[in-house]
């Protein structure tokens, strides 16, 4: 089965390209290559595009024959989506709506959605349940609000079957070394500790330290990427069994700060991390874990 993997050619999208192929399925990947890379597509062909171009787009889901979508392809900075929403909302918001028209139009009635916790805003209750009331406070986890209500929309008026997947922080490589993390700039806390460590820079930017957590420093719930990927090809599987639509949390339940993960890469490779302390970030919640007990198959 072929399956169109939007923004495929990016850290989680080539990790889940690969755990298709590992399922049996080709994954077309469609990538415009601005944050991803052609390299990370081993296992499908690319189509280099835009999701704003529609013409493209549908013709890449008849000439391939596409049977399903997953849905990686968005900006993806929190910081930047406060300084820039307009730029989140086209990305995110109008182009994924042109990609649902096309889907429906060209006969395609799956599609897995790349969500985030960043929905939730800041939450109610901890550990974050699914059916927590979604608040987000930055232009990014709104832009992914939008799209979970479009889905449950098409679903309804479409048939468009569809998973929600809200991550809440990817982390990890490949076990095979044959992809990773590669962002330019790097943003992500994991490997800008790592490269600090390995003496590839100077210091780590540590944002807030005065927030309501036992260490002052902000709370995430770490899911390796390999586990993303795999949940994708599960919530795939999920929909062409002719399961039920439904948005779910990826995580693992338990939550670390900023001053936990510095630690834990100190101590595993024996170099210390120079920290800088600096203001929050804006648009960051103090703290988010996942509740990922619920049973979906």
């Amino acid at each position: 089965m072929r399956i169109l993997v939007t923004g495929g050619a990016g850290y989680i999208g080539s990790h889940t390209a690969k755990a298709l192929a590992q399922a049996g399925h080709e994954p077309v990947v469609f990538d415009n290559l601005s944050e991803g890379h052609g390299w990370a597509v081993q296992w499908g062909p690319l189509v280099e595009g835009d999701l704003a171009d529609l013409s493209l787009l549908s013709a890449t889901l008849a000439a391939y024959k596409v049977e399903a979508a997953i849905h990686f392809a968005a900006s993806a900075y929190v910081g930047e989506s406060v300084r820039n929403p307009r730029k989140y909302f086209r990305n995110n918001v109008a182009n994924t709506l042109g990609l649902l028209e096309a889907l429906v139009d060209g006969g395609v009635r799956h599609i897995v959605f790349s969500s985030s916790c960043a929905t939730y805003g800041v939450p109610a209750k901890l550990p974050i349940a699914e059916d927590q009331v979604q608040l987000p406070i930055n232009p990014y986890g709104e832009s992914k609000r939008f799209v979970e209500r479009a889905l449950e929309w098409f679903g309804r008026a479409y048939g468009l079957g569809w998973v929600a997947l809200r991550y809440f922080n990817a982390a990890g490589a490949d076990a095979d070394g044959q992809l990773g993390e590669d962002h330019d700039p790097e943003t992500h806390l994991i490997p800008l500790a790592i490269r600090c460590a390995l003496g590839h820079q100077s210091h780590l930017e540590v944002y807030g330290t005065d927030y309501p957590t036992p260490d002052g420093t902000a709370v995430r719930d770490y899911i390796h990427v390999g586990d993303l990927a795999k949940a994708h090809v599960l919530a795939l599987q999920h929909l062409l069994k002719g399961g039920q639509s439904s948005a779910l949390n990826l995580g693992t339940g338990r939550g670390y700060s900023v001053r936990e993960v510095v630690a834990a890469v100190e101590r595993i490779s024996g170099e210390p991390v120079a920290v800088r302390e600096t203001a929050r970030r804006l648009g960051d919640p103090p703290v988010l874990v996942a509740e990922a007990t619920r049973e979906y198959c």
